[in-house]
């Protein structure tokens, strides 16, 4: 049953997330501001979703990942945490990438993939990749990309050094579950 709780979580994340890309006119039937509601309350209830059936999953071993994979893990995640708010930044490396946000849950849920060897964790990191990746091709192939100005480099250092200080707060949190990230 936990198993169909977290695919049904990922479900409903992918289509919170691409309402307006795959049902629009349904999307525009609610309205703007209602629409977003909607799609913002669809996506929390996939979160509880994702999180009960996750969390309640029994454990089951398709692969044993090497130890050594928690260091690529952790790399990856620097590199997500660093691309999650990069479009916000107003400096040189905005310009070069058109999807940090999605580009961040893209290596965040292959960091998570490569240490976690059993199902559950296929379904939830697999499935919300699925997601990022088809999001992406449909927002490529729906409109052309406003390249935005470069800004000066200083903001993008500031920034890096920001996403450790996030990172650090990531890790503090996983190891306060329980979950040690440093292998």
């Amino acid at each position: 049953m936990n198993f169909l709780i977290l695919t049904l979580g990922v479900i409903l994340w992918a289509y919170s997330h691409l309402m307006k890309r795959v049902t629009p006119i349904f999307r525009a039937s609610m309205g703007d501001a209602r629409g977003k509601g909607v799609a913002a309350l669809l996506a929390l209830v996939a979160l509880g979703l994702m999180i009960l059936g996750y969390r309640g999953a029994d454990v089951i071993q398709l692969w044993n990942p090497p130890a050594f994979f928690t260091h690529v893990n952790n790399l990856l995640m620097l590199i997500a945490v660093f691309l999650l708010n990069l479009g916000y930044v107003p400096g040189l490396l905005r310009s070069k990438m058109r999807h940090p946000m999605l580009g961040a849950v893209k290596v965040w849920a292959l960091a998570h993939l490569v240490v976690n060897g059993d199902l559950a964790s296929a379904i939830l990191f697999g499935g919300i990749l699925a997601w990022a990746v088809f999001d992406m091709i449909k927002i490529n192939k729906m409109q052309e990309w406003a390249r935005p100005a470069a800004g000066p480099v200083i903001y993008d250092i500031g920034y890096g050094i920001a996403s450790l200080g996030v990172f650090g707060a990531i890790a503090w949190l996983h190891t306060y579950l329980g979950y040690w990230p440093f292998g």
